[in-house]
């Protein structure tokens, strides 16, 4: 948890960052990252940056490791807001009605789920997150993996340990799978989500553009409009946000509204 010095009591609206990967979160670039999305507003928040269970949090040349079993996108969402609520409670310059997240990837997806269970979030900015697990790039990503080749993707090596080849060895049933897809797939609460932005490369190798029209397409069916619901979607855009041009200007314009209440 990070605060700037000197603010007032409950002055500060409280971002939480949900990285990406499989990975160690490194702190120390984590804390150059977010002054590069907010510029010279950085020290206008306190920034919570949880480390996913069976993971490890690396700050000035230290690891911090963090128990449990590993669950991505599910008991990930826990983690994050375990550690929201001990902010939220030991910081006395958070405020409590003004919460957002920004997260990519994997932890966009965990960003959107967090919203989804505690409706104190306010706003997800959420970079290049999978949506639907039951769509056709998780349906493909998953063929591959009954057939023996599994691609390089964050967190499929537990779906496919725990799940899928369970699932395949009848040792699971399709409904237990069905409701851990679920579980991970926030386009089907997304009558939940509060204020939201995406953004989204078309050349997203790792993460199919697929998985942002998918949100889209739902959320406007939901008749969400701006300026509660953006997306972007970027021509030639990569996983990786200093290739979505323009986006770290719209996501910092985005939490900015924190600050002043949405």
């Amino acid at each position: 948890i990070a605060v700037p010095l000197g603010a007032e009591e409950s002055t500060l609206p409280v971002v939480i960052y949900s990285h990406g990967g499989d990975q160690a979160d490194n702190l120390d670039l984590t804390l150059l990252l977010l002054p590069l999305v907010l510029g010279d507003d950085v020290d206008d928040f306190v920034f919570v940056v949880p480390s996913f269970r069976s993971e490890s949090l690396v700050f000035d040349g230290v690891e911090y490791a963090s128990g449990g079993e590993p669950s991505p996108w599910d008991r990930d969402v826990d983690d994050a807001l375990a550690l929201l609520e001990v902010a939220l409670s030991t910081v006395p310059e958070a405020d409590p009605e003004s919460v957002g997240v920004l997260g990519f990837s994997r932890g966009a997806n965990v960003g959107m789920l967090m919203a989804v269970r505690d409706s104190r979030i306010d706003a997800v900015v959420e970079f290049f997150g999978p949506t639907d697990f039951f769509g056709p790039f998780v349906q493909e990503v998953v063929q591959e993996a009954l057939e023996g080749s599994l691609r390089d993707l964050p967190g499929l090596s537990f779906l496919n340990q725990e799940f899928i080849q369970p699932l395949e060895r009848g040792e699971l049933t399709t409904g237990e799978v069905r409701l851990e897809m679920l579980r991970r797939s926030p386009v089907y609460f997304a009558h939940l989500l509060p204020d939201l932005q995406i953004h989204h490369g078309t050349n997203d190798e790792v993460v199919l553009v697929g998985e942002a029209e998918r949100l889209i397409q739902v959320m406007r069916g939901l008749g969400r409009t701006e300026p509660e619901f953006e997306s972007y979607l970027y021509p030639g855009g990569a996983h990786d946000p200093l290739s979505l041009v323009g986006s770290l200007p719209r996501a910092k314009a985005f939490l900015g509204r924190l600050r002043g209440g949405l």
